[in-house]
């Protein structure tokens, strides 16, 4: 199993090596500079089109739970556990990384929307298909169709293997045991391996809650994620607000930490370099993961919205990244650092180092801080698998065309994935997500620069149609 990891790990730094991330940051920059800061300029806007419908739009679901959908996938593990890890392996500064990733990475989302609904197209039933298979096919001329499928294949294997259900119910059943059985001292050998009861049940329970939500399809999907999103968002911010009010007078310090950390300020000698590569890769890699920006997945969902307008769809799209990183995952990273916990105590991971900070900063119990954290983690988690479901569905209906019973296998696959993560070693399933996350951003990203001008035109003529105030 060690060499197994030693090569995963190997993989996946080659994966989200220098190149890569420097790919995917130009391409937002690109689209910054393409779009004068749509991102920036029209934020009120979107903000706005995000909660409010479209008359006589065409579609399968609104914008807003479209947007859910999105979210839904995009506000998992990555916000808790994620940014969590990022800062133990690149230290603080990956926090400002992922911020300036999502910041570029918000002009790439409202590509992404505006792109996947361009460029969609209905199937036999009815239902609305798009995403960057459909705009690389459709948008780049059949001769590049291959890169639509290389695509198809890296975020199904993603969905199934990655991002969308090992690393969730892996977190889900982590959170559970280091609540009920932090001391792991209630255990039951499987497969020569020791599991507490806790991470059992746990994972049982999910899945049969996951079964009975993904076998409806996207219509139930979308209908759980309208309200389970909203409210997890809610409750977890404010808990993080709560914190961050209670230590104000901490948040210099820790921004400090920031910035020093980033720019390898806190390195010593020649490891200044290395610090700061090491800060980079972990902040945009980790905040890709969480907000999936440049990734292709959320214009899947994006194509399913009600409207008749690519550029609206375009703005809804990029907010997610906005609320995801910008919000969620930043008030995550303050807490943190704002703690001292991994200063305090090294050896802890994953959804350790989150559960310290809650019981470091709320003023309850630790054990109900801790619970808090763990219900907020299991609802994020949860949606993401429910999201990726449908993503991963997309994919294969790309790939094989729109076949019932080839849909219905799948679902139950992707339901026994989910059962079986919970046995599966931490670490590897970390290295596999990111690199399936790398490699199906390849041909989405190059779509993305190949389209701009498309993107560019759209949304000055959009813009140009609406009346001047």
């Amino acid at each position: 199993m060690d060499t197994f990891n030693r090569i995963i790990r190997t993989v996946d730094d080659f994966v989200w090596g220098l190149p890569l991330i420097v790919l995917i940051l130009s391409c937002g920059i690109l689209l910054t500079f393409r779009l004068r800061g749509v991102q920036f300029r029209k934020l009120g806007l979107a903000l706005r089109y995000m909660v409010t419908e479209e008359e006589g739009a065409k579609g399968e679901v609104s914008g807003f739970a479209a947007l859910c959908t999105a979210l839904s996938a995009t506000i998992g593990t990555g916000n808790i556990v994620g940014v969590a890890t990022a800062i133990a392996a690149g230290g603080p500064g990956a926090l400002l990384w992922m911020e300036i990733a999502a910041l570029f990475g918000m002009a790439t989302k409202y590509a992404e929307g505006l792109l996947a609904v361009k460029y969609r197209q209905a199937d036999a039933q009815g239902h609305m298909l798009g995403g960057p298979f459909y705009y690389i096919e459709k948008g780049m001329g059949r001769k590049w169709r291959p890169l639509g499928k290389i695509f198809a294949v890296f975020a199904l294997l993603a969905g199934l293997m990655g991002i969308g259900t090992i690393t969730q119910i892996n977190g889900i059943t982590s959170a559970a045991t280091a609540f009920f059985d932090p001391e792991k001292a209630h255990t039951l050998s499987l497969f020569g391996q020791e599991y507490t009861y806790a991470q059992i049940i746990s994972g049982a329970v999910v899945t049969i809650f996951a079964a009975l939500i993904i076998i409806g399809g996207i219509k139930r999907i979308a209908s759980a994620a309208e309200i389970i999103v909203p409210a997890m968002v809610v409750i977890y911010v404010g808990c993080c607000l709560l914190m961050i009010f209670l230590h104000l007078n901490e948040i210099p310090a820790a921004l400090k930490t920031i910035v020093e950390s980033a720019f390898g300020l806190r390195a010593v000698g020649g490891g200044v370099l290395g610090a700061v590569f090491a800060s980079v890769q972990s902040g945009v890699a980790r905040g890709i993961f969480s907000n999936e920006a440049g990734l292709g997945s959320a214009p899947i969902a994006a194509a399913a919205a009600k409207t008749n307008s690519p550029v609206r769809q375009g703005l809804v799209s990029m907010t997610g990244t906005f609320i995801d990183t910008i919000v969620v995952c930043t008030m995550t990273g303050l807490t943190i650092i704002m703690s001292g916990c991994l200063e305090a105590d090294p050896t802890l991971e994953g959804v350790e180092i989150t559960t310290a900070a809650f019981q470091y900063g709320l003023p309850f119990p630790h054990r109900v801080s801790a619970f808090l954290l763990m219900l907020c983690l299991i609802f994020f988690a949860f949606t993401t698998i429910l999201g990726w479901n449908y993503y991963s569905e997309r994919c294969l209906s790309y790939l094989t065309g729109s076949r019932k019973r080839i849909a219905v296998i799948y679902r139950w696959l992707y339901i026994l994935a989910v059962f079986a993560g919970p046995y599966l070693a931490v670490e590897a399933v970390w290295n596999l997500a990111d690199i399936f996350n790398g490699l199906m951003a390849l041909p989405n990203i190059i779509a993305l620069m190949a389209l701009s001008g498309v993107v560019a035109k759209e949304t000055k003529a959009y813009f140009a149609s609406l009346p001047q105030k």
